[in-house]
């Protein structure tokens, strides 16, 4: 081996030694003619590290990074809750929660309901009239011209057919309570419809259950639909008990069908009748 070639073979294991790969072995005879094909052998033991001078960011940027520490997850956060109220031996106790609606905040919650198309062409919201607390609810159609102009429900002449009626068994305006299950007069007296009876009718079961009567008379087929859902004929279905909850009601006939048939004032007086002899047993 000349000088030259050796000279590059010591580079190239001076090279190879840098690389950390320092085993070697000659091949067999006869194959010094094919290309070299080096293999790496394994270490006995790793070699002494190698001082590279080199910057020291340059040095930071080659070598891992260390492994982060394991962060254990952070529990939840404790709710905060108001603290409990405390009282004393010498306090009043605090005062108790308000009771059942009451007519009066029913009323305020109607406002000036603008709620469904009767509202443009009335003239007054008739909301109810009676004892707040009274064992009979009569329930009619709707506000009539004078019942719209004074804002009073059954004050026209068929109100004065039921206020005869109502003495005819011993029983006082006063003491009963009178709506409607539309609380605006619809135009030229009409039957409300049913968009209407949807938008009113919630707050005439609020006023019955602020109420809570034994017994509730629904005047005419609109409020018997409306209360009881029967859609039957009126008249065939008149003087008959059903159950409303836990008080019951009573289908008639309106003061005003009678008012337009004269004859059929026996058969509302009848269902008087009824009326009282149920109030009396109950």
């Amino acid at each position: 081996m000349d000088d030259e070639t050796r000279k590059e073979a010591k580079a190239w294991l001076e090279f190879y030694q840098e690389l950390g790969i320092e085993g070697f072995y000659r091949r067999e005879p006869g194959t010094v003619g094919k290309p070299p094909s080096l293999e790496v052998a394994q270490p006995a033991a790793a070699p002494p590290p190698k001082q590279v001078v080199s910057p020291a960011p340059a040095r930071a940027a080659s070598s891992p990074a260390p492994p982060k520490p394991v962060v254990p997850p952070t529990p939840p956060a404790a709710v905060i809750r108001p603290p409990a109220p405390t009282f004393s031996l010498f306090e009043a106790a605090p005062a108790p929660r308000s009771g059942p609606e009451t007519l009066e905040q029913i009323r305020q919650d109607l406002g000036d309901c603008r709620r469904c198309k009767l509202a443009p062409t009335r003239k007054t919201i008739v909301f109810g009239e009676g004892n707040p607390h009274a064992k009979l609810v009569f329930i009619g159609e709707g506000p009539g011209a004078d019942e719209d102009e004074q804002g009073l429900p059954f004050v026209g002449r068929a109100g004065k057919l039921l206020n005869r009626m109502m003495q005819t068994v011993d029983l006082k305006r006063e003491d009963v309570y009178i709506c409607n299950i539309v609380k605006c007069r619809p135009p030229g007296n009409r039957t409300p419809e049913k968009d209407e009876v949807d938008s009113c009718s919630p707050f005439l079961y609020r006023q019955i259950e602020a109420i809570k009567p034994r017994l509730i008379c629904c005047l005419g087929a609109p409020a018997v639909r409306t209360v009881l859902g029967i859609k039957e004929g009126i008249t065939k279905i008149r003087g008959q008990f059903y159950d409303f909850g836990s008080t019951k009601a009573l289908a008639t006939v309106h003061p005003a069908y009678v008012l337009r048939n004269p004859r059929e004032e026996k058969i509302l007086r009848e269902d008087f009748e009824k009326i009282r002899d149920f109030l009396k047993s109950s």
